[in-house]
């Protein structure tokens, strides 16, 4: 039986998966019950994540994960900048909860603009 990977590399699984837009990597990587929320999405379920926030990444000119630091049983903090095709800069939070290997929970904080240098 092969290994479940670490909840970190989990979540760095999915951040690859986004970027690189793999729906069928990332459907491999979220449990059926997962739930993604944020400042726009409240509590919305696997299927609507997929159809609405994940064909996103094509607005994203880079992205960079800071911090993926696992805590409390199988969830990961995760701190990212990114840089958007207009230029704007920006830093984000993620809470991800990862078990068996599958992400089951995924709760966004918007950081604000993020300067330059």
């Amino acid at each position: 039986m092969p290994d479940t990977p670490a909840p970190e590399e989990v979540a760095r699984a999915c951040f690859a998966a986004y970027l690189a837009q793999d729906r069928p990597a990332m459907e491999r990587l979220l449990a059926e019950e997962f739930v993604f929320t944020s400042p726009q999405d409240d509590h919305i379920d696997r299927a609507a994540f997929l159809a609405v926030c994940f064909p996103t990444a094509d607005r994203f000119r880079s992205q960079e994960i800071l911090d993926a630091v696992p805590f409390d049983g199988g969830q990961v903090f995760v701190r990212y900048a990114y840089e958007l095709t207009t230029g704007e800069r920006h830093r984000n939070v993620e809470v991800m909860t990862v078990r068996d290997g599958r992400l089951v929970e995924t709760q966004v904080y918007f950081g604000g603009r993020f300067p330059q240098g």
